[in-house]
């Protein structure tokens, strides 16, 4: 599912028509509001494989992981907490991260985790510093 993924969001970008991948996208979004663990694994997939691919990075922090902490951060931010401390890369894909409908609390702590190098102010474009 996390290849699929991925290629959707380069099709889409392409084409921004309906690709053949489409079904990874509709997955995740259904794990988005009732699958916060299973969701979290794809979204370590999907960054693991495709780590240096704007692209991505931008649909994954504004997207799955976004959603994560919208709909389950009193849930899930710990261990997003701790892969951003383990992992910088991961630290900077928060950076793409949009406060949406979280918390303040949750955003606040998001926040103090996120490295926003590489991130275009308000529009989150990454610029492949990754």
């Amino acid at each position: 599912m996390a290849h699929a993924w991925i290629a959707h969001t380069r099709e889409f970008r392409e084409t921004r028509d309906r690709t053949e991948h489409g079904w990874a996208a509709e997955k995740i979004w259904d794990m988005e509001r009732d699958e916060p663990e299973s969701l979290w694994t794809i979204i370590l997939l999907i960054h693991s494989t495709a780590p240096e691919d704007p692209a991505v990075l931008e649909n994954l922090s504004a997207g799955p992981v976004e959603m994560l902490l919208v709909h389950h951060g009193d849930k899930m931010i710990d261990v997003v907490e701790a892969e951003a401390r383990r992992n910088p890369a991961f630290a900077n894909l928060l950076g793409g991260v949009w406060k949406n409908r979280m918390t303040d609390e949750i955003w606040a702590r998001v926040q103090a985790i996120s490295d926003h190098t590489g991130w275009d102010g308000d529009s989150k474009v990454h610029k492949g510093l990754h």
